[in-house]
């Protein structure tokens, strides 16, 4: 199963504080808005996301159909395939995608721990 890109969405109260602290990790800024409340940082293959007030907590995400560079890969397990495998397997998903269309869909499902796992392919 190719789950493509990942990265760590942080729910965040002050983002330009959070931009402030993970700069001095040695993220910079790849992606985002700030003025829409969300960032994407990046150091090396890390990816991290802050996002001020759009979710309540942290979430693990993966992009299928992109690299750690936000790069489209030319092959990759399109995110109803996940699904399905992922149901094959007795997963229960808390989203599913509609298998009846094609390109952009995401899907959600909690590990045994709470932590809520985003699937989402934007192509």
């Amino acid at each position: 199963m190719k789950l493509g890109a990942f990265s760590v969405s942080l729910n965040v109260k002050d983002i330009k504080a959070s931009q402030a602290f993970y700069e001095k990790l040695g993220f910079t800024i790849f992606g985002g808005d700030l003025k829409m409340n969300y960032l994407i940082m990046k150091s090396e293959d890390s990816l991290i996301g802050l996002f001020q007030g759009m979710f309540e907590n942290n979430i693990i995400t993966f992009n299928p159909g992109w690299s750690q560079n936000a790069t489209n890969l030319e092959a990759f397990d399109d995110v109803r395939e996940i699904q399905a495998q992922l149901k094959s397997k007795g997963i229960k998903l808390d989203r599913e995608a509609d298998t009846a269309t094609t390109g952009p869909a995401s899907i959600t499902v909690t590990d045994p721990d709470g932590n809520v796992i985003l699937i989402d392919q934007h192509r």
